[in-house]
């Protein structure tokens, strides 16, 4: 377990989603959650974790590190999606930041993934 002073909070995944182009935050049934349009990439699932959208492609839950951070999803009704979640006293702020940014970029329109790739790496 990481330093208490380290633990990522919700608070700043909601912060670090809502920099990102077309999302925006919603909450439902006392959960925080990042959007873009209806499609939700990321949800506050309980105290200390959160989840988050993938591509199938994608498997954490490979071996014993993983399982530590990784869970599956918590309720039953995302089983049926690209969905996965983390423990936030697992991970540092530059991993959560990936997670999130992954997860949007997956589910924002290419064309805007595309363009905000560009402003991280300008050439």
């Amino acid at each position: 377990m990481r330093n208490t002073d380290d633990v990522v909070s919700i608070d700043e995944v909601i912060e670090y989603g809502l920099t990102l182009p077309r999302s925006t935050e919603g909450v439902v049934r006392g959960r925080r959650k990042l959007y873009i349009k209806q499609i939700v990439y990321v949800a506050h699932e309980a105290e200390g974790i959160f989840g988050f959208a993938h591509p199938k492609e994608w498997c954490f839950f490979h071996d014993a590190t993983t399982t530590e951070k990784f869970l599956m999803p918590i309720h039953q009704g995302d089983l049926r999606w690209n969905w996965a979640c983390v423990r936030m006293d697992r991970i540092g702020a530059a991993e959560m930041r990936e997670l999130v940014l992954d997860a949007w970029a997956f589910c924002v329109p290419k064309t805007v993934a595309r363009e905000y790739a560009k402003t991280l790496n300008p050439r």
